[in-house]
């Protein structure tokens, strides 16, 4: 056996490839015979070519892999002995290598099993011998075992790390503090006992050393180990790093600056500091390290990078991720020294800085919204003339800032639409393509958050993109429907006279079946379900068919991007046709639960031989590591489906909130899969089950779990570094679950009582003083709402809510005080006796919002609902003679139009009452119905009740009143009269 044996191996290593192949076959069948783990530690021992003794050992740990057990004892002696005769005797390093990968292979058996108690003391002995090689091997052999029995190392821990830290230390050989510090970071990876990973902080000058001596001398791969060290560190919730933080900084300073190393090594640095400021976001405000990090950072955005590097690792991207994670973490330490890099770098002759300048404002916008707030007029300085600039990558970089800060400083940016609409409309006209598309982003972002705002834009808006539609490429068409949809979004019944060529556009876009076009047709079904929502039930109830048949056929396209889009295209069809929804719901559930079942999860390649010999003869001259275990290649997951999981699931809330009765047949699957989702691992997903859930039958304990923030989507691992200013609950999340009480009493009214009853309380948590603002107003919102939808029995609970609301009605904050002037209103309108003594004190708390000094158009419509809501209910408590003047001065609304039927409704009923206070403000009367009437924006059922008071008005006081009527603009007087003839 052992001399057919090898010449066999001698046979596989000739380079003759028929050969080889015939050899092959021959070692599988030897392979099978038990006399062949003898032959192989015969060859191991003594065949005289260095490939011939490590292709025995590869073999031979194939072999003894999940058959060490059948093994007979003298058998098993034999191969341990040989193993560390080898080790130690060897003289080629893979041999040697290939050796100790079988060792941890048979430790993997023998040591659990009590068959090998002498290994470690072996081990521990080699690793101080004064052999460099033996030292070298130990270290190998240690780093490779704690894959396999990581645990029996435990006894031995303080033994090792005191070795480790002396070979890391090694004067003499630099192979051993390379293979020391591989060690450390095997050991790293498998230990999370905070009482053994903080020993590992006194090792941290010595890695720094050994990684720059790697650096040095080109071991690249070798020094990336020390990041991957520090990482283990730094995700530890124990305070490892203490004063070493500034050391580990100054080194990945170091090297992501040095642009002769490798992008991943750079990219592990930068990686470093990102983890640094999610994880020890404190640690690098107590050292200072803030300033330091950006003074390199920021330049980094300027760098150069080649067309055929990794886009992923590029420093100026990688850069601007970590700049972005600090924004988002300490946005305090990050917004003083990138706005001063932005102004000073604004100004460089070299464009690339330029570039960098106002992409740096734009990456921060998130996280430094509220700063940045403070400061728009500056940065809008520098961002609108890096618009204008010569160079195509300053302008680009400025399209991509402006749709950052439109999509995250809202409202305050859309305060300067008119310096920058007209800014953004000329980059439409762009001669590159990559300024149009992110021109195109700036305007869709822009856009959404206007109001009436956008109307004197919307021809010059409208021309330009409709033209695009049918002359750009496909890219640009696509950011250019993005850009309708927000406009439509903002103009909404303004946006009529453009939505039949949009539409007719859009019919080409949602028949395309060519892969390279799907995205297009995703992009078209998304842009019709928002003209739609522009257009209403009446405009689009008689051309919806076509549409629908064609965002049904796309599901038979395989495109996730396209069903994601056609979800959403089939939930604002249900919006605006509520009842008659029902036609479609046998086509369109369907397809929602079979997006919402999808297989969304990690999709892992496993790497596995059937033959536990065929994969030895691969790669026998390289360092073979051992895999006894499948191996996974690869683990990717599908954020596509998940984003198409998300639409699904909001669009079954949409359906049952707008089929109503219709929907019962499907309401069984629905709600399994809103629970199941609700507890899912990504945000998206979860957020649209708590959302969708209000839309369905109660299920208070969950609700009842997510106030008091115990659900298991809730829990995280606590940072004890991280204090109270860095640490926040999901906000996002917590304003769905307020939702929900609102959506139960909307659903069951007075009922609601009992159950709010349990809710009320770890409701009222977040209103708590030390509470942030966003909180309080998210309590005060959910209360007015439930106020709203519950009705009288809400009065139980005015005395305990009502301080709080008084309170808020002088916050700094206008959302704060907008919601505070809506839930004052219906606490009085539904809490009857119990609010009623608190009049004087809400008049007083409210009269501020109607003065000069109230900035916020939307926290006077409140107010003004407020006191309408009061009026109507106890109109005798109110001094009508002082109150209406105030109250009437500040309407028309302005931008809250959900407030228009409760403050018309209480104007027409003093009007119909013939109220004696009423007469002398018969002016100001007529002028507000004229400017309502005539309004793009106010909903037709506002119109008529105005123009039935205005016809009121007339028939008492008609001779009164026509100078006042002569006085009118042309178009209001048309206005007026057509509904005044309508009512």
């Amino acid at each position: 056996m052992a001399q057919s044996l090898e010449l066999l191996l001698i046979q596989f290593l000739m380079p003759d490839n028929d050969a080889r192949r015939q050899a092959e076959d021959q070692i599988k069948r030897l392979a099978k015979d038990p006399q062949v783990v003898p032959a192989l530690i015969h060859h191991l021992r003594t065949a005289k070519t260095p490939n011939v003794r490590q292709l025995s050992a590869v073999l031979l740990r194939k072999k003894i892999t999940g058959h060490w057990s059948k093994l007979p004892p003298q058998i098993k002696q034999l191969v341990k002995q040989s193993l560390i005769d080898s080790i130690t005797m060897e003289n080629s390093p893979p041999v040697r290598k290939a050796s100790a990968n079988v060792i941890s292979i048979v430790a993997k058996y023998a040591v659990p099993s009590g068959e090998w108690p002498d290994l470690f003391p072996f081990l521990f002995q080699c690793s101080q011998s004064p052999h460099e090689d033996h030292r070298e091997v130990a270290l190998i052999l240690f780093s490779s075992l704690t894959e396999t029995i990581g645990n029996a190392f435990r006894p031995h821990f303080a033994d090792l790390q005191a070795l480790l830290l002396k070979c890391l230390q090694d004067e003499t050989s630099n192979r051993v503090r390379v293979a020391a510090l591989k060690a450390v970071g095997s050991f790293m990876e498998f230990t999370h006992d905070g009482d053994e990973v903080v020993k590992f902080r006194d090792f941290i000058p010595s890695i720094l050393n050994v990684s720059r001596q790697c650096l040095a001398s080109g071991e690249e791969d070798v020094a990336i180990i020390a990041f991957e060290i520090f990482d283990e560190l730094i995700e530890s919730p124990a305070p490892l790093l203490g004063d070493s933080v500034k050391s580990i900084v100054q080194f990945s300073l170091e090297v992501c600056s040095t642009q002769s190393l490798e992008p991943n090594t750079r990219h592990q640095a930068i990686q470093i500091i990102s983890w640094l400021a999610k994880y020890k976001s404190s640690t690098l405000k107590k050292h200072k390290l803030i300033i330091p990090i950006l003074q390199v950072l920021c330049p980094l955005l300027a760098e150069s990078t080649n067309e055929n590097d990794d886009d992923d690792l590029a420093p100026d991207r990688a850069a601007a991720e970590v700049i972005d994670t600090m924004a988002l973490n300490i946005p305090k330490q990050v917004f003083p020294p990138v706005f001063e890099f932005a102004s000073v770098s604004f100004q460089n002759a070299n464009p690339k800085f330029r570039e960098a300048s106002v992409t740096a404002l734009g990456v921060i916008s998130e996280g430094c919204l509220e700063l940045m707030k403070t400061k728009l007029e500056p940065i809008l300085h520098i961002v609108l003339a890096a618009l204008r600039d010569p160079e195509q990558v300053v302008r680009g970089a400025a399209s991509f800032a402006l749709g950052q800060f439109a999509e995250y400083l809202q409202p305050e940016i859309v305060s300067h639409y008119e310096s920058v609409l007209p800014c953004i409309l000329n980059a439409l006209e762009d001669a590159s393509d990559e300024v149009k598309e992110k021109s195109y982003y700036a305007l869709a972002a822009f856009c959404e958050n206007m109001g009436e705002e956008i109307l004197p834009f919307l021809d010059p808006l409208m021309g330009r993109l409709l033209a695009a539609l049918q002359n750009s490429s496909r890219v640009l068409k696509e950011t250019c429907m993005s850009a309708i949809g927000s406009i439509a979004t903002a103009a909404e019944q303004a946006f009529i006279p453009y939505a039949e060529r949009v539409l007719e556009l859009m019919k080409n876009f949602m028949v395309l079946t060519n892969d390279e076009d799907l995205r297009s047709r995703a992009r078209a079904t998304e842009l019709v379900g928002m003209v739609a929502m522009s257009v209403g039930k009446t405009g689009m109830e008689p051309i919806l068919p076509p549409y629908i048949e064609a965002a049904i056929s796309g599901f038979g396209l395989e495109y996730s991007e396209l069903r994601e889009y056609t979800h959403g295209f089939f939930g604002n069809v249900a919006e605006i046709l509520g009842d008659n929804f029902a036609q479609y719901l046998p086509h369109v559930v369907p397809l929602a639960f079979s997006s919402c079942n999808l297989d969304d999860g990690s999709a892992i390649d496993i790497d596995e031989c059937d033959d536990d010999i065929a994969n030895g003869f691969e790669g026998v001259s390289s360092d073979d590591e051992a895999h006894d275990e499948p191996r996974v290649r690869n683990i990717s997951i599908r954020t596509g489906v998940l984003d198409e999981k998300a639409a699904a699931t909001h669009a079954l809330g949409l359906f049952a909130q707008h089929t109503t009765i219709s929907y019962a047949p499907y309401l069984e699957e629905t709600l399994r899969i809103l629970v199941k989702h609700s507890g899912y691992f990504h945000g998206d997903v979860r957020l649209q089950a708590i959302t969708a859930l209000k839309h369905l039958p109660k299920l208070v304990n969950a609700t009842l779990l997510l106030l008091q923030e115990k659900s298991a989507c809730q829990q995280v691992e606590s940072d004890s570094e991280i204090d109270d200013e860095d640490s926040a609950h999901d906000e996002v999340l917590m304003d769905a679950v307020s939702d929900l009480l609102p959506a139960f009493a909307t659903a069951m009214g007075a009922q609601f009582d009992s159950i709010f009853a349990q809710l009320f309380d770890p409701l009222m948590k977040f209103a708590k003083a030390f509470r942030t603002p966003q909180d309080r107003t998210m309590v005060v919102a959910c209360l007015a709402e439930v106020a709203q939808n519950m009705g009288f029995p809400i009065a139980v609970y005015v005395d305990r809510v009502m301080p709080l609301v008084l309170k808020e009605l002088a916050s700094s904050e206008a959302t704060n005080r907008r919601n505070a002037a809506f839930c004052v209103g219906e606490l009085c309108k539904n809490g009857g006796d119990s609010a009623l003594k608190y009049y004087d004190n809400i008049l007083r708390g409210l009269h501020p919002l109607f003065g000069e000094s109230e900035p916020d158009d939307a926290v006077r419509d409140n107010a003004a609902g407020a006191v309408a809501r009061m009026i109507m209910v106890h109109p005798e408590s109110i001094p009508l003679n002082q109150v209406l003047p105030v109250f009437l001065r500040v309407l028309p609304l302005k931008e809250d139009r959900e407030e228009s039927l409760a403050v018309y409704s209480c104007v027409s009923a003093l009007v119909f009452s013939s109220n004696p206070q009423i007469v002398p403000l018969i002016p100001e009367l007529v002028n507000i119905f004229a400017q309502v009437a005539a309004s793009p924006i106010e909903t037709s059922e506002v119109k008529a009740l105005v123009g039935r008071a205005f016809c009121h008005l007339f028939s008492l006081y008609g001779q009164q009143m026509q100078p006042i009527l002569s006085n009118l603009s042309p178009a209001h007087a048309n206005a007026l009269s057509a509904f005044s003839t309508m009512s």
